[in-house]
């Protein structure tokens, strides 16, 4: 790891429960997310790390407790105010337009930077057309910082999907966000994807100063690259702390750990 310095809580969780129906997804979770780091949420299957993320960014509305971002609390917010204030997310199942190229897949992800109306915007006439020749230097940057240049023309559904993995995460780093989260970002890759997208989680992080808040399964990358980890299991926090002290947690290596290795 490289010595950054890691800064103030930007993300806090408090006491979030989400039922649906009388099904409790999550009870009680508190955690909190520094600037600067890399937050890994881990557990087993069904233990609620895609609905903690999905309360984040505001595509769940939580049946009790509150999100708070960069000191501003909130019950309820939308996934678009969300991502106004600094959140960009990535995918699962992958939401690219498979039809357009990765330039076009990635510039979607700037439509928040844009000012200038969708008429001007689609006349590029003026003003429209200076800004999104500006919007589309930014883009070419985080291509050549993806490493994916050969591909800019490419329509995304021709790419291999470790590819388009990373066409995903271009387009999340389009919106310039103060926090990043990753839903499984390394999910059906191959061991050299794996590596490149660690790689590339590292760099967006150090060079961009980007918090990352990451869900993954592979329990060694995890505790590789994360600077803290919280342990999620049937919806209820069991570990919170660095990746050594979660690693000799009980609680953990029951839910978890014993299974997986």
């Amino acid at each position: 790891m490289s010595n950054k310095k890691i800064g103030e809580v930007i993300l806090e969780v408090k006491n979030i429960s989400l039922a649906f129906g009388g099904v409790k997804a999550l009870t009680d979770i508190s955690f909190d997310v520094r600037e600067h780091e890399i937050r890994s949420i881990i557990g087993p299957n069904g233990a609620g790390k895609s609905s903690m993320l999905n309360c984040i960014n505001g595509v769940y509305h939580p049946t009790q407790g509150q999100i708070s971002f960069k000191g501003q609390t909130f019950k309820h917010m939308n996934s678009r105010q969300v991502a106004e204030m600094g959140v960009a997310r990535t995918f699962q199942n992958l939401a690219l337009f498979k039809g357009m190229s990765v330039l076009d897949n990635i510039m979607t992800g700037r439509n928040l930077h844009m000012k200038s109306n969708l008429l001007l915007q689609a006349l590029r006439w003026g003003p429209a057309e200076r800004e999104e020749i500006a919007q589309r230097e930014k883009v070419e940057r985080i291509i050549d910082f993806l490493e994916i240049q050969a591909y800019r023309k490419t329509p995304v559904g021709r790419l291999p999907y470790g590819l388009q993995k990373r066409v995903d995460l271009g387009r999340a780093l389009a919106m310039e966000p103060k926090v990043l989260l990753l839903d499984e970002p390394m999910a059906g890759m191959n061991v050299e994807e794996k590596q490149d997208m660690c790689r590339f989680i590292l760099d967006v992080n150090d060079e961009f100063g980007t918090t990352i808040v990451l869900i993954e399964h592979d329990m060694g990358v995890v505790m590789d690259i994360s600077d803290r980890v919280v342990v999620l299991d049937y919806g209820k926090k069991i570990g919170d702390g660095a990746p050594d002290e979660v690693r000799r947690n009980e609680d953990v290596i029951r839910a978890y750990l014993g299974t997986s290795h």
